[in-house]
Order: C-alpha cells, then sequence, then structure tokens
C-alpha cells in the first residue's frame, strides 16, 4: 500500500503507545467504536423513516 512493511508498523505502534500511552489509546478507541455505532444507527433510522413515508405515499396514491 504504502510501501510498509511491519517492521514499520512495529515502530510507529510503539511511538504511538509511547506518546499517547495504553490508557489513553483504549479510552480513544472506546470512543471511535461508540461514534462509529452511533453514526451505523443514525443512517439505519434514516433508512426506516425513508421507506416507512414511501408505504404511506403508495397507500395514498392507492386511496385516490
Amino acid at each position: 500500500m504504502f510501501g510498509l512493511g511491519p517492521l514499520e508498523l512495529g515502530i510507529i505502534l510503539v511511538i504511538i503507545v509511547i506518546v499517547f500511552g495504553v490508557g489513553r489509546i483504549s479510552k480513544i478507541g472506546g470512543e471511535l467504536g461508540s461514534g462509529i455505532k452511533a453514526f451505523k444507527d443514525g443512517l439505519e433510522s434514516e433508512d426506516k423513516e425513508e421507506a416507512e413515508g414511501e408505504e404511506e405515499a403508495e397507500g395514498e396514491e392507492k386511496e385516490s
């Protein structure tokens, strides 16, 4: 991809752990995971609302 081998990725990981610390990295990971989950839930609820709106529109057309 970027020409990074396992050794280079390991060095980058060690530098990140030194800079941020293990506790803060786990906190950042948890917050990132909950943010992604909230984003997916928002997309799903939007899709459900659109589907319900389309069903209501089809029902009104059939009644007319």
